[in-house]
């Protein structure tokens, strides 16, 4: 505090030697107002000065410590920042839409003949893969006989499916190409017959007959083809009236349709009725009740119920073809002409 009122009272007496040489110019009564305003001036400040405490010192002393210590923080924060890379700049906007990216050229050299050689071989070995590719498909020719007794000749490879083979006799005969247009496969030796379905390969059943074969394939209207999805009616409510069924609308068949085929899985209608059946080894055909199920085809025992446990299986729906058989009632002494035959 001595230090301060000394430094202050050598201040003050500077100032009073300046208002001195100041009065010598000018007059008296300025001279007197600005002598009186300096000395209140400063006397008001050396008194406020007198009056400070230790306290208060310390106190000043710690915001400005404070304040130092901001700014050294702030300044690290900086010059960190500055060390540290800056990120990328963001990504340019997309070109308007209808524009295409400025094209970029790159000047080509032409190619030189060892080059031109080397390609040449490559395609030519392309080339070569592609045929011995082909060459291992199993190709067959296969004669189709029509309904009028002619006969047309095709080139069927094992990649083709039945479907694609149809499309291929519609355009030579020109028929109208409606849904029933079917290939069948005839046995006459086991008198049997059956429709290829439109999803499988033709060549694989083909390539299953024998080189002395009588077996033919036709190409023939079978109505009953699609039949479930005519008249879905028939198959999943059957229990109904036949009349109500008879007169069944379109869009009612279609819903039915959609019911059934369109869901996460496909419901295999709950049909159930009584065939007769030969047993291997015997001659006569006995009346069973058969339930159709999604496995296969069951059949109740005799003096059983229709109950699942009770069921016996006749046959699984793995890898199994429906073979329709001709003139069953002459050669096997079947009760009816109408009968099927799984294989």
């Amino acid at each position: 505090m001595d230090d301060i009122d000394a430094m202050f009272s050598d201040l003050l007496g500077e100032m009073d030697l300046l208002t001195q040489s100041l009065d010598q110019e000018t007059q008296p009564l300025s001279s007197t107002n600005k002598e009186t305003n300096y000395s209140m001036s400063y006397t008001d400040l050396n008194d406020s000065l007198h009056e400070l405490e230790d306290t208060d010192l310390d106190a000043l002393m710690a915001d400005l410590v404070a304040d130092l210590n901001a700014t050294e923080q702030k300044l690290a924060a900086e010059m960190q920042g500055l060390k540290q890379p800056s990120p990328p700049p963001p990504d340019l906007p997309p070109p308007p839409q209808g524009l295409s990216p400025r094209p970029t050229f790159s000047p080509t050299s032409k190619p030189t003949r060892e080059e031109i050689e080397a390609q040449m071989k490559a395609d030519k070995i392309k080339l070569a893969l592609e045929k011995l590719k082909e060459a291992k498909v199993k190709k067959l020719v296969v004669k189709v006989l029509m309904n009028d007794g002619s006969a047309k000749t095709l080139m069927v490879d094992e990649r083709q499916s039945v479907r694609e083979v149809l499309d291929n006799l519609f355009e030579k005969t020109h028929c109208d190409c409606n849904v029933d247009w079917s290939l069948c496969e005839t046995n006459p030796e086991l008198q049997l017959e059956r429709t290829f379905e439109d999803h499988e390969n033709l060549v694989e059943p083909l390539l299953a007959w024998t080189r002395d074969s009588e077996n033919k394939v036709l190409f023939q209207e079978r109505g009953e083809k699609y039949e479930v999805f005519k008249n879905p009616q028939n198959f999943y409510l059957w229990k109904k009236d036949k009349k109500s069924l008879k007169d069944m609308k379109d869009q009612d068949k279609e819903l039915l349709i959609q019911e059934n085929f369109c869901g996460t899985s496909i419901i295999v209608p709950d049909l159930e009725g009584v065939m007769h059946l030969k047993d291997d080894g015997k001659k006569s055909w006995k009346p069973k009740l058969f339930q159709l199920r999604a496995s296969g085809i069951y059949y109740v025992p005799k003096g059983k119920t229709k109950s699942s446990r009770d069921l016996v299986c006749f046959v699984q729906f793995d890898n199994v073809n429906v073979y329709y058989g001709k003139d069953f009632k002459g050669k096997y002494k079947a009760p009816t002409d109408c009968c099927f035959f799984l294989k």
